[in-house]
Order: structure tokens, then C-alpha cells, then sequence
């Protein structure tokens, strides 16, 4: 009986940062990426799954060595341990795919800096056992993804009449120029936050009635 409780929290925490606590429509963190390497959906995908891929090992590092890091030293520790991590995720990129690795540039290396890892870090991975704290990082690694990648697909297929690098419209299309340029990752934003805030604002209706 005590086991169903514990996967029913894990399924929480997972839900949470895919749904309740998306990083990029809820939380509005990691807005830096989230605008500048989203011009391609290809570009959003591989930018997600490099965060997601940093946020799993370094939270489940941080979970197990939690009792032996100093309370005094530990946000540079966790720096430490992330940028370990986005080191060698730098290194898988340059080898599977140059055009990827060219395509994101330094914000590969800023991921050492996004405040959604070292964020659960110190909020989550720092106080619970490792598989918690990778179920959790996890959740928020989907959540990012999903958001890079909602914004990515939309910027894509507007400002190039493209997904994934296909033609979906045909030489007919007059692609929007503005959507490859710093104004469409803005406006596509925005719509995206508006979507969500309306689905917020329809459930609590629901709820209300």
C-alpha cells in the first residue's frame, strides 16, 4: 500500500513541469533559449533535449551528493557539477550534428547558466533521494522541450512554409519573413501565453460552475 502513494508523487512531479509548471508557459524561465535558437523546430528539439539531458545528470548527481556538499559552497558546486555536464553534452552535439552545433552556438554553453536547472537543483535535487529528484528534473526537461519546441514548430512552418526542413505548402507560399527574426519569437510567445492563459482561465471556470 505504501508503494502507490509514492508512485502516485512521482507521477505528480512529473505532470508538474510538463503541464502545471512549464518552464517556458508557466514559469517563463529559460526565456533566453526559448527565443533565440527557435527559429527551426530542429533547432528547438535539440536545444530541448541537450537542457533535459543536463538536467537529469546533474540533479541525480546533486540528489546522491547532497549530505556531503557544504551548505557554504554548494551553489559552486552545483555550477561545478551542471557545467561537467553541459561540457560533455557540447561534445555529443559537435559529434552527431555540426550543422545543429553551429545552429545553437554559445547557447549550448549557457545552459550552464539557465536558472530552471540550477533552480531545481537547489529546490528540489539539493532536499529529495535521487530518483525523485530525476523523475522531477525530468518532468521540467519534457516541459522545456515541449515549449522550445511549440514555438520552434509555429516560427518554422510560418516563416518558412517548412517542418523539420520539409516543405508543407509548396513554392507558392510567401513565407513571413518576421517570424525567422527576433519580433516573431516574441509574437509567437505571446500567443502561445494567451493560449495558456485562456485554458487557465476556461478551467477555473469549469471548477467555478
Amino acid at each position: 500500500m505504501s508503494s502507490q502513494p509514492l508512485q502516485a508523487s512521482n507521477m505528480e512531479q512529473l505532470l508538474e513541469g510538463i503541464w502545471k509548471q512549464n518552464p517556458v508557459f508557466v514559469m517563463a524561465l529559460g526565456m533566453c533559449p526559448a527565443l533565440a535558437v527557435t527559429v527551426s523546430a530542429f533547432n528547438a528539439l535539440g536545444m530541448g533535449l541537450a537542457t533535459t539531458f543536463v538536467l537529469i545528470c546533474s540533479c541525480t548527481l546533486i540528489s546522491m551528493l547532497r549530505r556531503f556538499i557544504p551548505r557554504e559552497v554548494r551553489i559552486a558546486t552545483y555550477i561545478v557539477i551542471i557545467a561537467t555536464f553541459v561540457t560533455l553534452v557540447d561534445y555529443i552535439i559537435q559529434a552527431v550534428s555540426l550543422a545543429l552545433y553551429e545552429a545553437l552556438g554559445a547557447f549550448i554553453q549557457l545552459i550552464v547558466v539557465n536558472c530552471i536547472i540550477l533552480g531545481r537543483a537547489e529546490a528540489h535535487a539539493a532536499k529529495n533521494p535521487p530518483f525523485s529528484a530525476m523523475v522531477n528534473a525530468l518532468g521540467m526537461g519534457i516541459g522545456f522541450t515541449i515549449g522550445l519546441f511549440a514555438l520552434g514548430s509555429v516560427r518554422e512552418i510560418l516563416g518558412a512554409g517548412k517542418l523539420f526542413g520539409i516543405s508543407l505548402f509548396g513554392d507558392q507560399f510567401q513565407p513571413w519573413v518576421v517570424m525567422v527574426l527576433p519580433p516573431g519569437g516574441f509574437f509567437v510567445l505571446g500567443l502561445w501565453l494567451l493560449f495558456f492563459a485562456w485554458l487557465a482561465k476556461r478551467k477555473e471556470a469549469q471548477h467555478g460552475a
